[in-house]
């Protein structure tokens, strides 16, 4: 009793419900191994006391949570309401700018008796400006605590209805002129050819976070060193304005590497090589290293000094990290014991002995943030009503720039995933270190702050990856199976608060990755939050009732509506029952093929059926790209705000660009886009492709097809 106690105080599960007739125990050494994460000895029974002691006094003794969340607008959160009357509060700007309004201060009154005349705030109370504020809070019996005061809207902007764009894995879009793998000129030249000839909205991409540097690099971007600052593989190196000044012998090295560069891409797009990240970024290391040679000109000088100051600490941090890695590889844990708290003496003398690579890694952050906002100017001057929608992974690697710089904001020895279920008995484990709940709350969220804006800087919107872990995470203790996890609880409306604030300050639209097992109410708040949801056409089916695919006027109003995601197969693929057959030949199934190809089919032939019936599929079935097409009609008849289009459709690529459940066995996150023979094509190619024109003017054709006006902001 004392241990399950202890464990909801910190927010950590102690059973949990895979199903709603079923409820699971978590094992006690899973709860005391979490416990210990969250700096809590919960060891042994004289401990647990202890502990459960000093936590109970700490919050009966406890005057406001560490955070406060005020809704604009809104009746005022209890940590507030139930503050003793005559307490004096001050609020004062966290940041303060010159200029900046004097803090306010408030007495609070007694409260009258609760009529219907009653109005909804106290009369004691001034609202601040939207923002992040400092609360000081003095009581007459001389008690006095702070906390920070986080002042936000009510909604995120929302984009227009009826927009659509396109989903792409950046770094399988190649153009004639990459580097081996997609870059960010592209990203620009496919935003502004999309808003510009097809009345785009969006174009959605991968993470471009930083990723642990490496030979071989993990390939997934939803696994970086930091999601805090992006990667410098994706710059397209013949628009860094130093490219053009390298003089001799550098200009005769940099077209060496321009020819082998070219020889990567070939070897992708003609010889059936995959993507290679890893020899891509050797190519244009090499050529940035030479570009560092040219100085900058005053304006371009002025400009990255106001970027290092504007960065601060975080930028400094993450690019000492990486010139360590380049000196001791990339896991911080095995460097010299010195160097692992980027705090030391030892750290502080490496920053100024690397001060050179310090600069590098540092100018390349703020080559890659100019071009992430060209592209999104690309984007905005072609008409789009959103522009860029990045994507924000749900945590970062264990041994990565992030985890070494923000150490007292990790569960260290923790691991992300999901619990079993349906669809996976055994549970999953991420490999991601959760951040620790109870440091965001001390910190003001100052991190997950921090992480918004700069991936809201140059975002028309921002898609969140496993959003519900804005509520809970699976947390898997080091060395035990998923199985053995538990839930531990995040402050949700204190994260809530924080996103809608940094969205509403960036003008940027918020997407949620929902799908899967979802806790009741999550997509209610979110939803209430104007946060978009995720809905995916095959697992759209009326399960509370007939079990048939959902009528598309029953679809939700706010959400993305696509007919895959990067982790299922291509639309193609899956009207075909490709997708099946893949995880045949890998040795996924379960059961046997035979039955698995049996249940697909059915399964598809359902929602033919259904288009059918809906005179979307005019062509008849037996055309597997006419039914392409209808499946985009019928996205395009539901409410959805957005529809995503997966750009690999448009061609009639067969496969996913990732596999779950699979690491060697199969390319995942390395395939350049294809088309429906396997034969991979280039961004130009694509845009010229008769069969994407044919499905795309699906989209122009009838009601459904209504964008906003170029130049339209979110609203």
């Amino acid at each position: 009793m004392g241990l399950s106690r202890l464990a909801a105080l910190h927010g950590v599960a102690t059973s949990f419900s895979p199903s709603a007739d079923v409820t699971v125990s978590v094992p006690d050494d899973t709860v005391t191994a979490v416990l210990a994460a969250l700096g809590v000895d919960a060891a042994t029974p004289a401990q647990v006391r202890r502990s459960l002691a000093a936590a109970e006094s700490a919050a009966a003794s406890r005057l406001l949570p560490p955070t406060v969340v005020a809704w604009s607008g809104e009746p005022l959160p209890a940590a507030l309401t139930a503050l003793p009357p005559g307490a004096v509060l001050t609020v004062a700007p966290e940041e303060a700018a010159e200029g900046a309004p004097p803090p306010l201060r408030m007495r609070v009154l007694p409260a009258p008796a609760a009529t219907a005349d009653t109005p909804r705030t106290p009369s004691w109370w001034t609202e601040p400006p939207l923002g992040v504020h400092r609360l000081t809070v003095r009581t007459a019996d001389h008690g006095y605590a702070t906390a920070t005061l986080v002042v936000a809207p009510d909604r995120v902007p929302q984009p227009p209805a009826h927009t659509h764009g396109f989903l792409v894995q950046l770094y399988s879009l190649l153009s004639a002129r990459s580097w081996g793998m997609g870059d960010l000129a592209d990203l620009a030249d496919l935003a502004a050819w999309a808003g510009r000839t097809q009345g785009s909205g969006f174009v959605q991409v991968n993470p471009l976070h930083a990723a642990v540097p490496g030979r071989p690099t993990d390939p997934s971007p939803y696994r970086p060193s930091s999601r805090r600052f992006p990667d410098p593989v994706h710059l397209h190196i013949e628009s860094i304005p130093e490219y053009g000044h390298v003089g001799e012998p550098g200009r005769a090295a940099l077209d060496d590497l321009r020819q082998e560069a070219a020889a990567l891409r070939e070897a992708v797009l003609n010889k059936g090589a995959l993507i290679d990240r890893d020899a891509v970024w050797e190519l244009k290391k090499q050529a940035l290293e030479l570009i560092h040679e040219v100085p900058l000109t005053p304006g371009r000088r002025a400009s990255y000094c106001d970027f290092l100051a504007e960065q601060g600490q975080a930028l400094e941090d993450h690019a000492l990290w990486c010139a360590l890695a380049e000196v001791h590889g990339p896991d911080w844990r095995v460097w010299p014991v010195g160097l692992r708290d980027p705090r030391s003496r030892l750290s502080a003398r490496a920053r100024t002995e690397l001060l050179d690579r310090v600069d590098f890694h540092c100018r390349l952050v703020w080559l890659t943030d100019t071009q992430l906002a060209t592209a999104q100017s690309a984007a905005r001057e072609s008409g789009m009503a959103v522009g860029i929608v990045h994507d924000l992974a749900v945590g970062v690697h264990p041994d990565g720039a992030d985890t070494w710089a923000q150490q007292e904001a990790f569960a260290h020895g923790m691991s992300v995933g999901a619990p079993p279920d349906a669809f996976n008995a055994h549970g999953q484990d991420w490999g991601l270190p959760p951040w620790r709940p109870d440091a965001l709350a001390a910190s003001g969220y100052a991190p997950f702050r921090r992480l918004l804006r700069g991936l809201l800087a140059h975002a028309g919107a921002l898609r969140i990856d496993h959003v519900m872990g804005l509520f809970r995470l699976w947390w898997v203790p080091g060395g035990r199976p998923p199985t053995e996890g538990t839930y531990v609880a995040q402050d949700a409306e204190a994260m809530l608060a924080v996103l809608v604030l940094e969205a509403h300050r960036a003008g940027a639209v918020v997407v949620g990755e929902d799908l899967g097992t979802v806790e009741s109410g999550v997509r209610e708040a979110l939803a209430r939050r104007g946060v978009l949801g995720t809905s995916v056409l095959w697992f759209e089916r009326d399960w509370g009732g007939t079990g048939r695919p959902l009528a598309p006027e029953k679809w939700r109003q706010d959400c993305v509506a696509t007919a895959t995601t990067h982790d299922l197969p291509s639309t193609a693929a899956r009207l075909t029952g490709e997708h099946v057959t893949l995880r045949h030949r890998l040795g996924l199934l379960t059961r046997s093929l035979e039955r698995e190809l049996a249940e697909d089919a059915a399964d598809t032939a359902e929602w033919l059926a259904c288009l059918a019936r809906l005179r979307l599929l005019p062509e008849g079935e037996g055309d597997e790209e006419a039914a392409v097409r209808a499946v985009h009609r019928f996205l395009r008849r539901t409410p959805a705000r957005m529809a995503g289009i997966w750009l690999p459709d448009t061609v009639g690529d067969r496969r996913p660009q990732n596999l779950p459940g699979t690491w060697d066995q199969y390319p995942n996150w390395r395939l350049p886009i294809a088309d429906a023979e396997g034969h991979p094509v280039t961004l130009e190619e694509i845009t010229a492709s008769p069969r994407l024109h044919r499905l795309m003017a699906v989209l122009a054709d009838g009601p459904e097809s209504r964008t906003a006006p170029p130049g339209a902001r979110p609203s």
